[in-house]
């Protein structure tokens, strides 16, 4: 108990060292959601991982949720059946959820994807998106699970979801593409 006490202290003094350098303003800024749905997202997703780091059935560093417009998307790896329902539990019971959506596979001992390469298609995506003027890489959030790439984010239009999704296929090692991305609403 004592070190989740800690975890969840130390997100919280990143969450503050976020706000304090101008980080967030900048998110906002550029977010294709208002600044009210922004603080609630934000403020779902974190309530999400803090109940997943109390739970004792969910590992926190196997699943990581992302709230946009109050759609939760609850993204990672499972040992058991009774993970994914606990995960799915914890997020339906914070307010303002309206739905769940897991992309969740399950974990594999002798899989040649690791840690290492996930977070090296996570850069050379990225770094894709950065470089394109043509999308707001901010708004979209790149998670990586088993070399499998999944794409969260509300977008500008649907040119710029599609050049986005593009982006991720064409970069080797990718081993799927599953996209969330949403389109902003007129």
């Amino acid at each position: 108990m004592h070190r989740n006490n800690l975890v969840l202290s130390l997100l919280m003094l990143l969450a503050l060292g976020l706000f304090a350098n101008g980080c967030t303003v900048y998110d906002v800024a550029v977010e294709e959601r208002n600044v009210g749905d922004y603080a609630n997202d934000e403020k779902i997703a974190f309530l999400i991982k803090k109940d997943f780091l109390a739970d004792d059935l969910v590992k926190y560093l196997d699943f990581d949720a992302s709230s946009y417009e109050g759609l939760v998307y609850i993204v990672g790896e499972y040992e058991s059946r009774a993970q994914v329902d606990r995960a799915v539990k914890i997020a339906k019971s914070v307010d303002g959820v309206r739905s769940v959506t897991t992309y969740l596979l399950p974990k594999k001992a002798d899989d040649s994807c690791g840690t290492t390469d996930n977070l090296e298609l996570y850069a050379k995506i990225k770094n894709l998106l950065v470089q394109d003027k043509n999308v707001w890489s901010t708004n979209v959030e790149i998670k990586t699970v088993q070399c499998n790439v999944v794409l969260l984010g509300i977008v500008g239009s649907a040119a710029e979801r599609d050049q986005i999704i593009a982006h991720a296929k064409s970069v080797a090692g990718v081993r799927s593409v599953k996209s969330f991305l949403r389109i902003k609403r007129g």
